[in-house]
């Protein structure tokens, strides 16, 4: 089964038993930063400068990313200028989130679950219904962060929006991050796509930290 990158993201952040998100906030931009990240190299969306522009409205087929293909080009379409990355990231990360976990459930991958909490406030979380993507996933990411394996173009990527968003956690639970801070370095400096593309890939690293660490430092004060 082939999934996003926002829902690999998605897929890592959700307690596969009680279905509640982790580190809810950071994986909340990656999710989106995925989406924008398949875009890209899709050739749809194009990200220079910090910037993004739709570079081809054409539907890729896959429902997840042409919804936000199309209110991509609408909100951008409107602007004097191209619009910078964590504006986006920032606009839609909820929605995006949202989009993602429906999605998920139309593969059958999680499923939802209606919960009170302290008996009152009603909650709705997503345990795991089909573990075996997420193992995958792990599997092939472990392969290339701790047992040195090329990686995909992919698989850099979201590498990069792991690291990006500071989400080692989730992807590395049993790891520490001084451990493998400097792979993850590497992987996102290599040469394994075009270099466009990986121009694209260190602005959203970029605008990932700097929405991660806003969103910090307004949750301290």
């Amino acid at each position: 089964m082939t999934v996003t990158l926002a829902e690999e993201i998605m897929l890592l952040s959700l307690d596969d038993e009680s279905g509640a998100a982790k580190e809810k906030q950071s994986a909340s931009w990656a999710v989106a930063g995925g989406i924008l990240l398949d875009l890209v190299l899709a050739g749809r969306v194009a990200v220079d400068g910090g910037r993004l522009r739709v570079a081809d409205e054409t539907p890729t087929g896959v429902p997840l990313l042409d919804e936000r293909l199309r209110r991509i080009a609408e909100w951008a379409g409107r602007r004097s200028r191209a619009p910078k990355v964590t504006e986006w990231l920032t606009k839609d990360s909820r929605k995006a989130v949202e989009a993602t976990i429906d999605s998920l459930r139309g593969r059958g991958l999680v499923r939802a679950e209606q919960h009170r909490v302290l008996g009152i406030f009603p909650v709705t979380r997503y345990p795991e219904a089909d573990g075996s993507v997420e193992r995958e996933l792990r599997d092939g990411l472990r392969s290339v962060v701790l047992g040195g394996a090329e990686p995909d173009a992919r698989t850099a990527g979201l590498l990069a929006l792991v690291h990006g968003a500071k989400l080692h956690r989730l992807a590395f639970p049993d790891v520490s991050r001084k451990e493998i801070a400097p792979r993850l370095e590497e992987i996102a400096a290599g040469q394994w796509v075009a270099e466009g593309v990986r121009r694209a890939i260190r602005d959203m690293q970029a605008a990932m930290a700097a929405v991660t660490a806003a969103t910090v430092i307004t949750t301290v004060s």
